[in-house]
């Protein structure tokens, strides 16, 4: 989560959450280019975070407004030698890009490749033209000269990163195939001003080969990489662009919007409008087949909605009057009537879209270690390259030998598939999850979730259904004023201004038998323990026993019915106490039904080998009944824990653990979540739930489905095991093609790699990469 910056201003204190952008860049070549532009962003004042994505060329920047602008952080970027590119312009500035880069591949191939069959035919038994040494210099010249022109921007991208020492894989190739072409260029003057009629050995074809094979390898990067962010662009597809909005013919005879009641159309007038245009409470039809424009409440009508889109359930959902919609999704038979209730970014497809945006652009751990190693790792190859010329110099081999060498260093080093490894996997990975109804924001929990060791679960609202309902009413047999009835018409009168659905079921109960609800005030929620109100000139308290207990209140013990109460408890009930005039008046039983898919959830986590806890403000006894039927150990049961507790029983069980700490996750859905879900390694919350668990949560199962918290858990581990592997293929070919290349094993084997197979070799790597990224949408869930 971001944090806050304190400003003292005129003797207060201000807390002003950092400024969020991202912006999208053109012309990041290789993972360095990523940690060149990360570190010169950091570099400046006012800077909180920076997280730059060579995948999705996307820079996530979180600053202090105060300090540095927009404006500022963007020309620091263009002065990097890269371009900040409108977000609305990114698809076509890629596919003019991609178009680019396939131009300058056919002119490449196709003055390069006479050159190339020129000097390598002969040796695989092909007819060559007969031509004397002048002439196959000048062409030799002439062709070479035009490839590197129609490659220059490759030239100019590394020369000038080399002239700033902030140096990138462009740098490696330009150096490269500058030193080859150069001592060729060299060699050919100095034998047509001379008079030597032996043709010099000639290195024309190995710099036209290698950038032949490099802008090969970021023509099918850019194609293949643009793929691995399909997951995102069918998500922004799935945003309607226009709705049928109705618009009241007269207004001064506006009907009202009642689900009771058939709404007349005919007072209505249907008028197509952008979607950008509509505004909370509108109402919109949408007819069978349609699309449903924003999120809404059914005003009028009832048909079946596929909503597959966003939660991934593939069973369509009966919709009626008084049912949410979610934008995006599809109307497939009757009629509807929409309230618009969220427009425009506040949309939950929008959200999505953002969110998953957003996780694709952060930077798993992993991930750190690949830049730490790229921001070193291209001065390393240069030098490398020079020890290796250096030595075999020295060594007694020809230049031509030495040069050879230094060339195949430096283009078999190029770190991008090190760049590509991680993020691409991210991006199949979050888009995987967010098509099963899982959104992920961070790309942090991507990778982490798959390391829980503990799921501590919330109890009401996430692992029951939160529908709470009145089973029980005790009064006190001994006190002939108090009657069932009146012991819930106090408690439901005092209850009337409390949200807690607790207190919503009472008064929901007390309204089903027509009980006059009586006025109040001096309201105090006493948090974890209940209310307190003043009515009829006493002080009411409705809560739990421990509210009871408390001195200021002097209520006195009443035995009968705290007995009462304690069998409610054991059979699983949440008991609330009632109280007047100092003393217990009665005891109200509330039932909240488990979840049907609880038990086997937890069944499912405890066969996984990961433990499963259990937290609630509910008594003991409730709670262990509740555990009992779902399979949670009695000694994995937090009962009677205090709201702002929660977080602290999180840290506690992080602590636990001989060698290392646990990794926990928690799962709820209410306010009072926010903290624990924060504090837990991995916070998972569900859709139903408040808009601040949500935003607390790094993990929101949409569909509300528990069985999408084991989903998550196997998403990750699956991704991490493409991230593995994709770092496993980067690293190998680095580590394995360096030492070849540079000759180690030439004295022993008589090996040494050429630069047109280290080219191609280093294509290679990137391609397959991004290739076994590509691979997880075959995934099944």
């Amino acid at each position: 989560m971001a944090t806050p910056i304190a400003l003292t201003q005129k003797n207060s204190l201000q807390t002003i959450m950092p400024t969020k952008k991202t912006l999208q860049i053109s012309g990041m070549h290789c993972a360095s280019c990523a940690v060149n532009i990360e570190s010169a962003i950091k570099e400046q004042s006012g800077v909180i975070n920076a997280n730059v994505n060579y995948a999705t060329s996307q820079a996530n920047l979180e600053f202090d407004k105060n300090k540095v602008s927009l404006e500022s952080l963007t020309k620091t970027i263009q002065d990097a030698g890269y371009q900040v590119v409108d977000k609305k312009n990114l698809d076509a500035h890629n596919k003019e890009y991609a178009l680019s880069l396939k131009r300058r591949l056919i002119l490449s191939v196709l003055f390069g490749f006479p050159l190339i069959y020129l000097v390598m035919g002969k040796m695989v038994g092909l007819p060559i033209p007969q031509l004397s040494p002048t002439q196959i210099i000048w062409f030799q010249l002439v062709l070479s000269s035009i490839v590197i022109a129609v490659s220059y921007a490759i030239w100019y991208s590394g020369a000038t990163k080399l002239i700033k020492l902030k140096p990138n894989m462009d740098s490696l190739v330009f150096i490269g195939t500058a030193a080859a072409y150069f001592y060729s260029l060299i060699v050919s003057i100095g034998f047509l001003i001379g008079s030597n009629p032996a043709l010099p050995l000639l290195h024309f074809e190995s710099a036209v080969f290698i950038l032949i094979f490099i802008t090969l390898g970021e023509y099918l990067e850019e194609v293949t990489k643009g793929k691995t962010g399909a997951a995102v662009k069918q998500l922004i597809g799935l945003t309607p662009k226009e709705a049928t909005v109705l618009k009241v013919k007269d207004e001064k005879v506006a009907p009202s919007i009642n689900s009771n009641q058939e709404l007349d159309l005919s007072l209505y007038n249907e008028t197509i409008e952008p979607i950008s245009t509509l505004k909370v409470n509108d109402l919109v039809i949408v007819k069978p087949g349609g699309q449903i424009p924003v999120d809404g409440v059914v005003a009028h009508g009832q048909s079946n909605i596929d909503e597959s889109m966003i939660t991934g359930e593939s069973k369509p959902a009966t919709h009626k009057p008084g049912d949410n919609v979610i934008g995006g999704t599809i109307n497939q038979s009757g009629q509807l009537v929409i309230q618009t209730s969220k427009v425009g970014d506040d949309t939950m497809l929008a959200q999505i879209i953002k969110t998953v945006e957003e996780a694709i652009g952060s930077k798993a751990p992993v991930q750190l270690l690949a830049d730490r190693v790229s921001l070193y790792f291209v001065p390393t190859v240069i030098a490398i390259a020079i020890l290796a010329l250096v030595i075999w110099l020295l060594a007694g081999q020809s230049l031509v030998f030495s040069l050879t060498v230094f060339v195949s260093v430096l283009i078999v080093a190029c770190p991008c598939a090190l760049g590509l490894a991680t993020p691409t996997a991210v991006m199949m990975g979050t888009g995987l999850a967010a098509k099963n109804g899982i959104l992920i924001k961070t790309s942090r929990a991507l990778e982490k979730a798959g390391g829980v060791s503990i799921v501590l679960f919330d109890k009401t609202g996430t692992l029951t259904k939160g529908n709470f309902k009145v089973t029980d009413i005790v009064a006190d047999e001994n006190n002939p004023n108090w009657s069932k009835d009146k012991v819930l018409q106090v408690a439901a009168s005092a209850e009337q201004g409390s949200e807690h659905p607790i207190g919503s079921a009472i008064v929901k109960n007390a309204k089903s038998k027509k009980l006059e609800l009586k006025p109040y005030n001096n309201f105090s929620a006493i948090e974890g323990y209940g209310i307190s109100v003043t009515m009829d000139n006493q002080i009411i308290l409705v809560g739990s026993k421990e509210l009871m207990k408390i001195e200021q209140y002097s209520i006195s013990p009443n035995p009968a019915l705290e007995a009462e109460a304690s069998k409610l408890q054991e059979q699983g009930k949440t008991v609330a106490f009632v109280a007047s005039k100092n003393e217990l008046i009665g005891v109200i039983a509330i039932a909240d039904e488990i979840k049907d898919q609880s038990k086997e959830i937890i069944t499912q986590f405890n066969e996984r080998h990961i433990e499963t806890w259990l937290v609630t403000g509910d008594n003991q006894d409730t709670a262990n009944k509740v555990g009992q039927i779902l399979g949670i150990p009695e000694k994995h049961i937090l009962a009677q824990i205090l709201p702002k507790d929660k977080a602290e029983q999180v840290k506690i069980l992080q602590a636990q653990g001989s060698d290392s700490p646990k990794t926990v996750a928690f799962v709820g859905d209410g306010i009072n979540d926010a903290p624990a879900l924060a504090q837990a390694d991995i916070g998972i919350a569900l859709s139903s739930g408040t808009d601040v668990a949500i935003e607390t949560g790094e993990i929101v199962l949409i569909k509300n489905d528990l069985a999408d918290v084991i989903k998550s858990i196997d998403l990750s581990k699956f991704t991490l095991r493409k991230i593995k592997q994709n770092l496993f293929w980067a690293f190998i070919y680095n580590t394995a093609g360096i030492p070849i290349a540079a000759g180690v094993f030439y004295p022993f084997t008589g090996w040494l790699l050429s630069p047109s197979i280290a080219a191609a070799a280093m294509a290679f790597s990137s391609v397959s990469v991004v290739s076994n990224s590509l691979s997880m949408k075959y995934k099944k869930t």
